[in-house]
């Protein structure tokens, strides 16, 4: 074998190694991919149950519902859509209706929303960054103001 043909041996090898490695891996973290939905995108997107996902939007004034001992469940809605959400756990301090919310959950048979996680924004002008430009897709973000951070970066006070 010439020394060309040695090298493109080992380069097709190398290459072999590296595709085999990369599906390893792809295959490996299938189940730890978490794909963000607002309840618009869910609903058109006509996903299956027990699909992991991550979803987010607003809660919905008046859609909080305490059940027993740390059962609660609430509406996300991003004003086109809304997804009824169910969750056992505490839930953080700054939790209230009107306010941007981020679960992370796997979608019930019944079309339920059962949540893992919940995540409140951490004040009155940060949304994530995924939120926010879901609302504004949606044409019903409330921001623009000077001190607004559209892009998802925290506001910072002088």
């Amino acid at each position: 074998m010439t020394r060309k043909g040695k090298r493109l041996v080992l380069i097709a090898g190398a290459l072999a190694v590296l595709s085999l490695a990369t599906g390893l891996v792809l295959f490996a973290l299938r189940d730890n991919i978490v794909f963000f939905y607002s309840p618009a995108e869910l609903a058109q997107k006509h996903v299956g149950p027990g699909t992991r996902l991550r979803i987010g939007g607003l809660v919905k004034e008046g859609s909080v519902v305490r059940g027993d001992g740390r059962n609660v469940s609430f509406t996300v809605t991003d004003r086109t859509s809304d997804i009824r959400v169910t969750y056992t756990g505490l839930l953080p301090d700054l939790f209230r209706e009107g306010q941007g919310v981020v679960v992370d959950g796997a979608l019930g048979p019944d079309a339920n929303f059962r949540a893992d996680s919940v995540l409140a924004k951490h004040d009155e002008r940060y949304m994530p960054r995924d939120v926010a430009e879901a609302l504004k897709k949606q044409g019903v973000w409330q921001g623009g103001g000077p001190n607004d951070a559209p892009s998802g970066q925290p506001v910072t006070s002088r």
